[in-house]
């Protein structure tokens, strides 16, 4: 039905010409920005309904299990929490001051990020299932490997003063109050209005990116680009998305035609991850909680997870697409 109204609109009411690449283009927009936002409002529906049968206070006393089962908990938490990069520090702030290990709390950090229902939701729409399941498996044991090997090292001494918790602050001041299912479904609706007023318009800019690299840019110089850096091209990659800042909404459209084009898919992914998941402005908004020494191994814990996790896919590749 989406496919028949973008054709419908384009060709008929717009009248364009089926050989234009203007109307290929408009085509393209229209049928993914209606698909990603219909998916998008109807699954964090379902999600914000679930998550009211889990109370946030349980949650404290399940991170703060010492040892694999604190960041196992932290990770799936951070997975249904829908945070970007800088969305998530003050909720990891609060698990410092709450009393939760750092090793859980920067689990929880990196997961928010890069595995949030939306997220998921449009790599559904857009790669598939088989990638999409891969990739939210990947992102959780990214999440919980760095949590740990950064634990590992006993880096407490570089986090600020005050951050450190005193154990009796309260996981969440507003947790919502739930008493019927009426609540429940009244709060998925609430939550999936507000998420998708505040990145509707990140969805469209990505779309409309996407489209204009699908049909616009020419496939013999994305190869050209990517033979240019041989197996160099995951780091490479990695690096550039790294200090840059902006929502998965807008990143996953653009991943999937960067991949059309001939990039590999964890080179693709490995933008995007990136981009999704470390950014300058957390950077810079981490320096509230830590000094600059644990900033710069919790980057590089992360970058070089992603970029294993890239290669990973590339070698999958032929798998994972057929």
């Amino acid at each position: 039905m989406l496919l028949n109204f973008s054709d419908w609109f384009v060709y008929q009411v717009l009248d364009l010409p089926r050989s234009s690449t203007l109307a290929a283009a408009l085509d393209f927009f229209i049928y993914d920005s209606i698909k990603i936002l219909f998916l998008l409002y109807v699954m964090i529906l379902v999600i914000g309904v679930l998550r009211t049968f889990i109370p946030q206070r349980s949650v404290k006393k399940w991170m703060a299990n010492n040892g694999l089962m604190g960041n196992v908990y932290a990770a799936l938490f951070g997975a249904i929490t829908p945070f970007c990069s800088c969305s998530s520090i003050p909720m990891f702030l609060s698990f410092l001051k709450a009393g939760i290990s750092l090793s859980a709390a920067l689990t929880f950090l990196v997961a928010s990020p890069l595995i949030n229902e939306y997220l998921v939701i449009i790599m559904i729409g857009l790669f598939g299932w088989k990638i999409t399941v891969l990739y939210v498996l990947s992102g959780l044991l990214l999440a919980i490997v760095s949590g740990l090997v950064i634990g590992r090292m006993k880096l407490e001494r570089h986090l600020v003063v005050d951050m450190v918790a005193s154990g009796n602050e309260e996981l969440s001041s507003n947790e919502p109050q739930i008493s019927s299912f009426k609540d429940r479904i009244v709060f998925g609706l609430n939550e999936a209005s507000s998420i998708v007023q505040k990145i509707w318009l990140w969805i469209l800019v990505g779309v409309a990116l996407g489209s204009f690299i699908h049909n616009y840019l020419p496939q013999e110089q994305i190869h050209a680009l990517i033979s240019g850096t041989g197996i160099f091209s995951v780091p490479i990659a990695t690096l550039l998305g790294v200090p840059m800042y902006g929502s998965c909404a807008a990143i996953v459209p653009v991943a999937l035609v960067l991949f059309q084009k001939g990039i590999p898919l964890g080179t693709a992914l490995a933008f995007m991850m990136a981009v999704t998941g470390l950014s300058l402005p957390e950077a810079i908004m981490l320096r509230r909680a830590m000094n600059l020494h644990l900033i710069l191994i919790y980057f590089g814990v992360v970058t070089a997870g992603i970029i294993a996790i890239g290669y990973a896919f590339n070698f999958l590749q032929i798998v994972l697409t057929s």
